[in-house]
């Protein structure tokens, strides 16, 4: 029996171990075949899995992780393969073999020792970190959203000063915010109406929040064309926002950030969200070969340059895909990724003669949500001929949408419905806004 490891649970990661898990455990009625041809295990530092694109929403409490993460033990079980929690350490490409951390609990104290696992074929899909360009003062004084804890951590702060405002301790709270791409503009309009829905429950007032966007470039979104980068400018505008475009930032600290211009921007929260990059422990991992970036450089289909059984997908993949085109670090792109790794890994198990497929990156637009004030973006690929920028509701429900493809790959459509109606539910029986 062959063993498929898979580290990293994000958006690429888990929809491929659920689809190997389903193939090699299940057949076609549904029932759990004897000796399957591989075991698949997906190995993960967190228990839970909650979507990146989301995570904007968990930190201003306008979504409720603790109801909508997917638990991977629970998944897992129900989907034919293993789960293993803990941490890549590191790799030995000769034996191979990875070393995965001790997993300790809450108090530091070691809850189970570190392991070695054993692979036939080993796919990384770490995803990315925050790319601070080595900007002074960033990593000691800015929050960041690359995990659900990060996301946690920015909302009991936000909590915080929240209380500080109900009591009159202070007058108003000022959030910095840099970076103008989707995360940064998707937070600044989910931080204006939390504050609104804040007003609901006690003395609040929607001015008491000052949101500050800071942009490099000439315009918000570079991913989308000018004129929707422009047209979210000024909504953001109009609801309280400062928009700083082709302002560069020098430095963070304890009060704020100071750009190249010697202007100082206060704030009591700072954010980083200007741009990504693989994580740097990839350097650690027995002479995979990198690029600049820190992704994993790898052949169109997606296994290493450096050792023809493993593969990486996702952010943390460097791949030029069959079209020589390079491949975004997006969610899409990881999604698209898993399917291809999918059919490779299935081949290399069950027909080792077969040649392996090279990804195709198909580029199906960008969507970026104003929280329940607007939505833009761009449709591309099968939906539309060419390109079709699209604003408003019908932006906003091809946003929502995006969401329920993900469950739908996770748990088919008919359970992804039922998780979106019972969420629906929750949101109707629940305030808006997580305020625990």
């Amino acid at each position: 029996m062959k063993k498929i490891v898979i580290v990293g649970g994000g958006a690429g990661g888990l929809q491929l171990a659920t689809s190997l898990g389903r193939h090699f455990a299940f057949n076609r009625f549904g029932r759990r075949i004897k000796s399957p041809a591989a075991q698949v295990t997906l190995i993960d530092k967190n228990r839970t899995h909650i979507w990146k694109p989301l995570l904007h929403q968990v930190a201003t409490g306008a979504l409720d992780s603790s109801l909508d993460a997917l638990n991977y033990q629970v998944h897992a079980r129900a989907n034919g393969f293993h789960f293993e929690l803990g941490s890549l350490q590191g790799l030995n490409r000769g034996g191979k073999t990875i070393e995965l951390a001790e997993v300790c609990g809450e108090d530091g104290k070691p809850l189970v020792p570190a392991r070695e696992l054993e692979y036939d074929y080993l796919v990384i899909a770490l995803g990315s970190q925050s790319n601070d360009f080595n900007t002074p003062g960033v990593r000691d004084n800015c929050q960041f959203l690359d995990s659900a804890e990060q996301a946690q951590k920015f909302h009991n702060k936000l909590l915080d000063r929240f209380l500080q405002l109900e009591n009159r301790v202070r007058d108003t709270v000022a959030i910095a915010i840099v970076g103008g791409g989707a995360t940064g503009v998707e937070l600044a309009a989910e931080l204006v109406d939390a504050v609104h829905e804040m007003g609901h429950y006690g003395r609040i007032k929607n001015g008491d929040l000052k949101v500050t966007l800071i942009e490099a470039g000439p315009h918000l979104l570079p991913a989308l064309p000018p004129r929707l980068g422009n047209s979210s400018a000024k909504e953001l505008t109009n609801l309280g926002v400062r928009v700083l475009t082709g302002t560069q930032v020098a430095e963070a600290n304890a009060n704020g950030f100071v750009t190249k211009d010697g202007e100082e921007i206060p704030a009591d929260i700072r954010v980083w969200a200007a741009g990504v990059k693989a994580p740097d422990f990839l350097q650690q991992l027995d002479g995979l070969a990198l690029n600049r970036q820190n992704q994993i450089e790898v052949e169109a289909t997606l296994r290493s340059k450096s050792d023809p059984n493993i593969f990486a997908l996702g952010d943390c993949a460097g791949c030029i895909d069959a079209q020589e085109h390079k491949v975004p670090p997006r969610a899409q792109a990881a999604q698209q990724m898993a399917k291809t790794a999918r059919d490779n890994l299935i081949n290399l198990v069950e027909k080792p003669e077969a040649p392996l497929q090279p990804f195709t990156y198909k580029d199906h637009g960008s969507l970026v949500s104003l929280s329940k004030f607007d939505a833009v973006g761009s449709l591309m690929g099968g939906l539309v001929k060419g390109s079709l920028t699209i604003e408003g509701r019908l932006a906003g429900l091809a946003y929502r949408s995006l969401y329920r493809m993900h469950l739908a790959a996770l748990h088919g459509w008919p359970k992804a419905m039922l998780l979106y109606l019972i969420g629906q539910a929750n949101r109707f029986v629940k305030p808006r806004l997580k305020m625990h």
